[in-house]
Parts: C-alpha cells; sequence; structure tokens
C-alpha cells in the first residue's frame, strides 16, 4: 500500500485528486497539508468528503510528511512549491508536483516567464514531463515528475505525432483555448467574481501566458526543430474544461482522414486519447481522465480540436496516471 500526501491541500485540484485517491486500490492517504495553523478537517474545507475521509490539514514539515508518505503531490504554486519539493531529495518519497517549477527545460526560461529565481536550479531540465502518452517509460524509476499544465495537454497531444511525422509545418502554430473558471483556482479574484465572468468571453494574458514557453520546449523534441506557438486563452463562464482549436499549417496535401489516421495510429494503446470523428465539446470529457481529438482540413490549415476537463486530465487524473506509471499499476486504476 503507498502512503500518499498532499501538500497545499485546500484548492480544487487537490479535492479532486483526493476523490480519485480514495477510489485506488493501491493507495492510503495519510498525510493533508496547510499553511493553515488551526488544523482544520478536511472535510471543514471540502465539505463533499465528509465521512469519506477522517483527516485534518496540518502545517507538516517536508520532514514530517517523509515520514508519513511513500509519494507527495505538490499542489502549491510556482516557487513556492519547489522550495518545499527539493527538501524531498535524498529521502524515499517521491514527488508529483503540479506547479511550473520543474517542467521547463532551463532556468533563464523560468525567470523570464515567471519573473522569479527558481528556488531549486541544479534540477531544472532534468525532470520527467508527466504526459504518459508520450513520456511514460521516463517515469518508471523518476522520483520527481512535472506534472502537464491544462491548457497545453489537449494541443500537444494533438500536434506531437503529426511534428514527429513531419506532416505539419513547426512554425506559426495558433491555438485557441477556451477554459472554465476553475482553471484560475479557488482563491477569490474580481475576475473570477460571478458577476464579472457570468455570461460574458474574455481573453486572458494574450501573448504573455507562461504556459506558452511549454509549448514551444515540448513540441521541439518531436518536431526537430523550433517550434513556435502562438497561444491565446479564453475564460468562459462555465465550471470546468477546456475546448482548444489548434490550427497548424499541412505539408503536402495532408488530409483530415489521413491526420485521424495517423493520431489513431500513435494513440491506438492509450487508454486515456479518444480519436474521434465528431467536433468535441467539453461536456464530453467532463469528470473523466480522457482527451478527445478530432482534425479538419480548412483551405490551407489543418484544425486539430481537443477536450478535457481542466481539473482531471488537466490536473489530477493527470498526476494519478503518473503515479500509476511511477510505481507500475495498470494505467487506468482509479481513473475509470
Amino acid at each position: 500500500m503507498i502512503r500518499v500526501g498532499i501538500l497545499g491541500a485546500t484548492g480544487y485540484t487537490a479535492l479532486e485528486l483526493i476523490k480519485l485517491l480514495l477510489r485506488h486500490p493501491e493507495v492510503r492517504i495519510t498525510a493533508l497539508t496547510s499553511r493553515q495553523t488551526d488544523r482544520p478537517h478536511v472535510s471543514a474545507v471540502h465539505p463533499q468528503l465528509f465521512g469519506r475521509l477522517d483527516l485534518h490539514l496540518e502545517n507538516f514539515t517536508p520532514v514530517e510528511v517523509a515520514e508519513r508518505c511513500d509519494c507527495v503531490f505538490s499542489c502549491l504554486p510556482h516557487a513556492a512549491s519547489a522550495e518545499l519539493v527539493m527538501q524531498f531529495a535524498g529521502t524515499p518519497c517521491r514527488v508529483i508536483d503540479f506547479s511550473a517549477d520543474y517542467r521547463l527545460d532551463d532556468v533563464a526560461t523560468y525567470r523570464a516567464w515567471y519573473a522569479a529565481e527558481h528556488p531549486d536550479p541544479s534540477r531544472v531540465g532534468q525532470v520527467p514531463y508527466g504526459l504518459p502518452e508520450l513520456f511514460g517509460q521516463r517515469l518508471r524509476e523518476a522520483n520527481l515528475v512535472a506534472n502537464p499544465g491544462c491548457n497545453p495537454t489537449a494541443p500537444i497531444l494533438a500536434l506531437a505525432p503529426l511534428l514527429q511525422l513531419g506532416l505539419i509545418e513547426p512554425d506559426g502554430i495558433l491555438v485557441d483555448a477556451k477554459c472554465g473558471v476553475s482553471g484560475a483556482g479557488r482563491t477569490p479574484k474580481l475576475t473570477t467574481h460571478f458577476p464579472e465572468c457570468n455570461e460574458s468571453v474574455v481573453p486572458y494574458n494574450v501573448g504573455r501566458h507562461r504556459h506558452t514557453p511549454e509549448f514551444n520546449q515540448i513540441l521541439r523534441r518531436f518536431s526537430g526543430a523550433a517550434a513556435r506557438v502562438i497561444f491565446t486563452p479564453h475564460l468562459v463562464p462555465m465550471d470546468r474544461g477546456i475546448l482548444t482549436t489548434t490550427y497548424a499549417r499541412p505539408r503536402g496535401n495532408l488530409g483530415e482522414q489521413q491526420a485521424l489516421d495517423a493520431l489513431r495510429q500513435f494513440y491506438g494503446d492509450k487508454p486515456f486519447v479518444r480519436i474521434v470523428d465528431h467536433l468535441p465539446a467539453t461536456k464530453d470529457t467532463q469528470g473523466t481522465n480522457f482527451c478527445d481529438l478530432t482534425a479538419r482540413r480548412v483551405d490551407d490549415w489543418l484544425l486539430l480540436i481537443g477536450s478535457i476537463d481542466n481539473l482531471i486530465k488537466g490536473a489530477s487524473g493527470a498526476a494519478v496516471q503518473n503515479l500509476n506509471w511511477m510505481y507500475g499499476f495498470p494505467e487506468t486504476t482509479a481513473l475509470v
């Protein structure tokens, strides 16, 4: 039985993670942390868990967590996560990090996009990217895994096989995302206040969204050349889900059926990527770990349309999928 802990257990992704882990037959949750000093019961923070888990959120040190756990999920924000995660190095405790702290390849890129010095620079670029459909074998022996960002997940899954096969150009890729409000986190802010976001769609972080370098560096591994993505997210008035439309320039006479066939062949044995003929909707993947993808050829563009649940495949479901790879459990355990 794997003992697991969650750092920063008050947010939406932590709630979804707990619900998934409670279904996992090989896992027992043994520690939940928070900076709150009054030791709230988990059901006081997440009423959905009333009667399902009898633990308090405590301000444990990393040493105390490592004594209680074999694996830790860090749901802390960037910089704050690495400050604690680095303290697990040298312990038997393995870590799956939800933040961006270990996703990027170099410290300079992190500093430029996050306007912060990295607390653990020596491991930047050395940590496996936790998208099992593309990098599963690297997770087997990993002591630290970088969970992907929610917005890049579907576009990267759509683009990587086509870039690897040389079917599309790596330059001038456009990604348009429609994102549910839970992607902004649980902390209240003006833009997610109900009267501000209801009955409205608004773009945000145009040209400066911090997931942009994540797109470029992962896709570069498959294109063999510099990849360049322009990413534009939009906040839409729904609780959860991300719908992405990715525009790429096809090479030669690539048609949509050829693109769909290539994606089906690449993901034929991957249980959580569904290549569909219809146009995906966020309702199709809500509450699941699936990523639905399709392709359309429109004039000189190949459109790749994807849907995920940002809290599951975009965060907590991916983390449990990573845990399953790390410990050799069936990949679908607790996820179907």
